[in-house]
């Protein structure tokens, strides 16, 4: 059964044993409306330290959230989240209060992104990775995880947490886990319950404009986008607000990539009033 932190003092006093033992601890830190994709993110922590704790945080983090943005009306849903994490076989599910993150107020010493944290996703949304990477950097302070695990369809995000983890020699190990999907593509996340049958249809059109780019990257990289477009011409309710192709690690790719280069592919787009995002790996000049 899975225990239930809601202070920094209960979390520690139930971290305690696999710290004096030298365990492995794994976590997977939260916003809650927990679903599918999260479940896999525990799965993998479990593999990454076999019998050591899980620890699951679920905090809905205001640092995050730009003025006009969604903080009020995002779904809290503990008593489900809470049957995800015990279903998943967590160890400890740490769900604290505002005032039990940020005591005193809002910090103010907090974590820069640096210029990754001003393109694609932080372009759109001021001082939001600022306020990911603060609220991730306290979450590593107070679990003080071994191996930490985050999903690939927040691409941005998990390469800003493991420069932050390296540059800061936080000593956790930041695991990407694959993005999961609907039968029909669309990515897991808890922004879609805010869709319409009519837009949850639409919003299949971002998956679709990715994996024809992944079919058409041998031809390069104007090619994989040109493929992408088009399957984004055909949608009727998506309003586009990017589409590129980076290297892995977020940086502009050689003007013309050697065949066989790693490259990413995100995308960002609003459907209806819900902002989405998706992204995929592509090979570029790969042979057919």
């Amino acid at each position: 059964m899975s225990e239930i932190a809601s202070t920094r003092e209960e979390l520690a006093k139930l971290l305690d044993p696999a710290r004096r033992e030298g365990t492995l601890v794994g976590f997977v830190p939260t916003m809650g409306a927990l679903h599918e994709g999260h479940a896999s993110l525990m799965r993998v922590a479990r593999e990454r330290v076999g019998g050591g704790p899980v620890v699951v945080s679920i905090f809905v983090n205001p640092l995050q959230f730009g003025a006009g943005e969604d903080l009020d009306r995002y779904p809290r849903t503990l008593d489900a989240d809470l049957e995800v994490c015990e279903r998943e076989g967590v160890d400890v599910v740490f769900a604290p209060s505002v005032d039990d993150v940020y005591p005193g107020g809002l910090p103010q010493v907090t974590v820069a992104p640096g210029a990754l944290g001003d393109v694609l996703e932080g372009k759109t949304r001021p001082g939001h990775f600022g306020g990911v990477l603060t609220v991730v950097a306290k979450l590593f302070g107070l679990v003080k995880p071994d191996v930490a695990v985050f999903g690939q369809k927040d691409y941005q995000q998990l390469a800003l947490i493991r420069r932050m983890s390296s540059d800061l020699c936080l000593g956790v190990d930041v695991v990407g886990a694959p993005t999961q999907r609907e039968p029909d593509g669309l990515a897991l996340s808890s922004r879609n319950r805010y869709l319409s049958p009519e837009q949850r249809e639409e919003a299949t059109t971002l998956s679709r404009a990715l994996y024809a780019a992944q079919r058409e990257a041998a031809g390069g990289v104007e090619t994989a986008l040109q493929a992408a477009r088009a399957e984004l011409r055909r949608a009727k309710g998506v309003d586009l607000d990017y589409l590129v192709v980076t290297d892995p690690a977020l940086a502009a790719l050689p003007t013309d990539p050697a065949p066989g280069t790693e490259a990413r592919i995100l995308i960002a787009a609003r459907v209806g009033t819900t902002r989405l995002i998706d992204n995929m790996s592509l090979t570029i000049g790969a042979p057919r």
